[in-house]
């Protein structure tokens, strides 16, 4: 299973009810520092979910961190992060 989907497929079922979005932008990044062979290595992902409500910024990068730290032993280098509860 790619990367992709295993990140997104963590994240939806952690988070009861998110919509989730990953794209794979490490061709951009071919020859950076974290790049790897495999090249999947750095993703935009947007989550929208209900979990993130009244959570601030630091709390919501800090779950979505959490629940794809085994995956930062598989090769993941960079996320950039958009995470919004419903309504934002």
């Amino acid at each position: 299973m790619r990367m992709a989907d295993r990140i997104r497929a963590r994240l939806e079922s952690a988070l009861d009810g998110a919509e989730v979005t990953v794209i794979d932008d490490s061709a951009r990044h071919a020859g950076h520092a974290g790049a790897n062979e495999a090249g999947e290595s750095h993703f935009n992902v947007r989550v929208r979910a209900p979990a993130f409500a009244g959570q601030g910024r630091v709390a919501r990068h800090r779950l979505v961190n959490g629940l794809l730290a085994d995956e930062f032993g598989k090769g993941l280098h960079a996320l950039q992060l958009t995470l919004l509860a419903p309504g934002e």
